[in-house]
């Protein structure tokens, strides 16, 4: 099946910059998730290497929105959110991976518990070769994925603060604390791959 029809209850977002080599493993796991209620949006930044040309057999599944130069992630992560159509927002980084409910799981909890105004998941964090190294507590270590946010909370707090190069993910989990709740799931559904240029290692590069 396609990934995005006209309307969709979650935007799936995807900031890029020069990772050609892994986004296909990426667009291999979502087609596996059991919800097919999402748009999946690819915010290239920029990328000078073949990441296009690896996207291109996706076109029709997928909307495409690139940058004509290096902006940085924050500015990535904006146009995504601004451009989703979806009631629930959620960020897939190019190099991870997702269990097939992943959407499912976190969608669900968002729909049935209107009080909740963001859920998030545990994560397996995985070395190069795919391997799982733990299952790490998303409340403990957070991270900037594994993640579903209600679209209209993000634009109430004004999204990413562009003026940041580091720790971008941080600085909005604490604006979005200081109006609203995160509720974990302790579920290890998302693989967060940690490699030496990751933007865990290297902010200036978009995931």
């Amino acid at each position: 099946y396609k990934l995005i029809f006209k309307m969709k209850k979650i935007t799936l977002f995807t900031p890029t910059y020069n990772r050609a080599y892994c986004i296909h493993q990426l667009y291999e796991s979502l087609l596996r998730q059991t919800s097919n209620d999402f748009e999946w949006l690819v915010i290239d930044d920029g990328s000078t290497d073949d990441t296009l040309r690896i996207l291109e057999p996706f076109a029709s599944q997928i909307k495409l929105l690139r940058h004509s130069s290096n902006c940085g992630l924050p500015s990535a992560l904006n146009t995504g959110i601004r451009n989703a159509r979806g009631q629930f927002v959620v960020r897939v980084d190019s190099d991870d991976f997702v269990h097939e409910e992943y959407l499912n799981i976190l969608t669900t909890s968002l729909r049935l518990n209107n009080s909740y105004d963001a859920v998030c998941c545990d994560y397996f964090l995985v070395d190069g070769k795919q391997n799982a190294v733990e299952i790490v507590n998303s409340m403990e270590q957070p991270i900037g994925c594994g993640i579903m946010f209600r679209h209209h909370h993000l634009v109430e707090i004004g999204l990413y603060n562009e003026t940041m190069r580091v720790c971008e993910e941080v600085e909005l989990r604490d604006r979005f604390l200081s109006e609203y709740q995160i509720i974990r799931i302790p579920i290890p559904l998302y693989k967060y791959c940690k490699r030496d240029d990751s933007l865990s290692s290297d902010r200036e590069v978009t995931s």
